[in-house]
């Protein structure tokens, strides 16, 4: 069964244009306006195919084609639909609409399943508006409490679940009662790396993801006037921020040469030219694919911030911690000998990044489908897939679900 190509290709370029930013990227955070336009537009899409949106107290958006048995485990196809502020046409978004695109095939085909086959937009897997990420898929699989995820808030104060509210009064969905855990879960994505545009490979056979480590750090210190208050006695918030920073990326982001050690997010107040800062929060992200040098790290981390802090006051608060995942072995063989009888050449590959089918793995089997991006650029304006590794990667994804499918 051939997926539309050329349809899946349009309706990736018409996403595209709700957030759409300077330089063809894509600003569409979660649970914003413009995330709740791209729930609206699926949703036609899929009323369109005589499917079923759907969703859930996270978020998450299922759209789904009634299998014969509705009590059966689905099996769930998906990424998410957010991006960063500066993100691309692709990431995240280009899963769901490959997933949509077999649904709608199998639709057209009269192909009755025997259980459920879900498409599916987890909520902020980006944490970018939200920390942290991955909330829809923590919370579908039970590693993080609706209470918890709800409570969580952006930089202008606004709950998640404050946010939720608004994006399920817009939207009028009713509840899908998935049969937890599902049976699988299949993910395809764009790389965010470089090797397979290296090896000229079409498709990556995803092995894991590395683990991930993420924290955001308060110093709170004392302000004053810059003109004024001596060197010497001053509590200065920033210059706590600098000595840990330097600490940071020389003791664990320039120690171990897979260790990814990154501060993306500083907020300093009052942030004014003749002001003495006295608070800074920002948020760090280690990453490693070994579980046991990654929790050295971790350990490291939270033992230079706290020497290096005095003499303001510090909190640190874990945001996540994931160790190494590996991916079911059986569906990895399925990935790789649909590719090969498709004439993609593949390759396995590990996913430095983090991803929804992280959480997903935990419950049931799981596994992930990569395409090449350009340079390996993303959450960049510039992010892009050429349209044949778009369409190869959602033809993998269709052969692998017939092939699931037909086991039922």
């Amino acid at each position: 069964m051939e997926i539309n190509g050329d349809r899946l290709w349009r309706r990736l370029m018409h996403m595209a244009e709700i957030g759409a930013i300077a330089g063809n990227g894509v600003n569409r955070q979660a649970l914003s306006s413009e995330e709740i336009a791209s729930w609206h537009l699926m949703i036609r899409w899929a009323q369109a195919s005589d499917l079923h949106p759907c969703t859930d107290a996270f978020g998450n958006l299922f759209i789904v084609l009634a299998g014969r048995d509705r009590l059966a485990p689905p099996l769930l196809l998906g990424s998410h639909l957010d991006s960063q502020p500066t993100g691309g046409r692709f990431d995240g978004v280009y899963g769901v609409l490959a997933a949509l695109e077999v649904l709608v095939r199998l639709r057209e085909a009269g192909y009755e399943p025997a259980c459920d086959v879900v498409a599916v937009a987890w909520m902020n897997e980006e944490g970018s508006r939200f920390a942290p990420g991955m909330m829809g898929s923590a919370g579908f699989a039970g590693a993080r409490s609706l209470n918890t995820i709800r409570s969580c808030r952006d930089a202008e104060g606004i709950s998640v679940g404050q946010a939720l509210d608004a994006l399920h009064a817009a939207t009028g969905l009713p509840t899908y009662a998935c049969m937890s855990p599902p049976a699988a879960y299949l993910e395809a994505h764009i790389e965010q790396a470089t090797q397979l545009e290296q090896a000229q490979s079409v498709i990556g056979v995803v092995r894991g993801i590395q683990g991930k480590y993420t924290w955001q750090v308060t110093l709170n210190g004392e302000g004053g006037h810059a003109g004024t208050v001596p060197m010497p006695v001053r509590r200065d918030a920033l210059a706590a921020f600098t000595r840990i920073a330097q600490a940071l990326y020389q003791q664990v982001g320039g120690t171990e040469a897979a260790a990814l050690f990154t501060i993306g997010w500083l907020t300093v107040v009052p942030n004014a030219p003749s002001v003495i800062p006295h608070r800074v929060q920002f948020r760090i992200d280690l990453r490693h694919p070994d579980a046991q040098v990654l929790q050295r790290l971790a350990i490291r981390c939270e033992a230079i911030i706290s020497q290096q802090a005095a003499p303001c006051d510090v909190q640190l608060e874990g945001l996540s911690a994931a160790l190494p995942n590996a991916f079911d072995p059986g569906l990895q063989t399925a990935i790789a000998e649909a590719a090969i009888a498709r004439g993609y050449p593949a390759m396995p590959v590990l996913s430095a990044a983090g991803h929804d089918a992280r959480y997903l793995a935990a419950i049931c089997p799981s596994a992930m489908i990569f395409i090449p991006c350009r340079e390996g650029i993303s959450h960049e304006p510039t992010e892009w897939a050429e349209p044949a590794h778009v369409s190869a990667g959602g033809q993998v994804l269709m052969d692998v679900t017939l092939q699931w499918l037909m086991k039922r």
